[in-house]
């Protein structure tokens, strides 16, 4: 299992409700279902996708995020994780504030645009970056909104949404973002994990 989804997986109580918006082939679901004894949701707009989660016998809704999510009862789960999916809706803010209405606390982690490796790559061959945590074209990239680390922690300070925990995460290690170490954060590190709460 690769460390994003090992740090999701540290993040979260056993024995709780999680939804798990843009799941994939459901490998961080049914890993949490089976090592963590977790009830697992997810809501996945791809056909293949949900197909894989079915057959790996998970709970699962075809559907969009920035469409769909209103199906759910308020507070509904403990947890919802959105996984490298929010800078792919046309409208992040009301897909956080859904987010945060489902669930008691959401896990959102975001590829960081600010990482010195895609500022390089921008300075010097002047193109959009193509990297392990963006390996699409310009052209062809599902990414309608760059949102670095810094943008994100800002955006959270400033909806008064709480970081209950901000973690770095760089190939495979790991660091914790605060204030006073913000800006190198988001310079050298490749991916954020954000656990927060309203």
């Amino acid at each position: 299992m690769k460390k994003e989804f090992q740090i999701i997986s540290e993040l979260i109580d056993n024995n709780t409700r999680v939804l798990d918006i843009g799941c994939g082939d459901g490998t961080l679901m049914k890993n949490l279902k089976d090592k963590k004894n977790i009830d697992t949701r997810g809501l996945e707009i791809s056909k293949k996708n949900v197909q894989e989660c079915i057959g790996k016998g998970l709970s699962i809704i075809e559907g969009n995020a920035e469409k769909d999510l209103y199906q759910f009862p308020n507070l509904s789960f403990d947890y919802a994780i959105l996984s490298q999916t929010l800078q792919a809706f046309y409208d992040p803010e009301k897909v956080i504030n859904d987010l945060l209405r489902v669930a008691n606390k959401a896990i959102v982690t975001i590829p960081n645009f600010g990482h010195w490796k895609v500022r390089l790559n921008l300075l010097f061959k002047g193109t959009m970056p193509v990297t392990k945590n963006l390996p699409n074209e310009w052209y062809n990239t599902p990414n309608l909104h760059m949102c670095t680390i810094k943008d994100f922690y800002n955006f959270c300070f400033n909806k008064k949404i709480e970081l209950y925990k901000s973690i770095a995460l760089s190939g495979e290690k790991t660091s914790l973002i605060n204030n006073n170490n913000l800006i190198i954060k988001n310079l050298s590190s490749e991916l954020g994990i954000f656990l927060i709460k309203k």
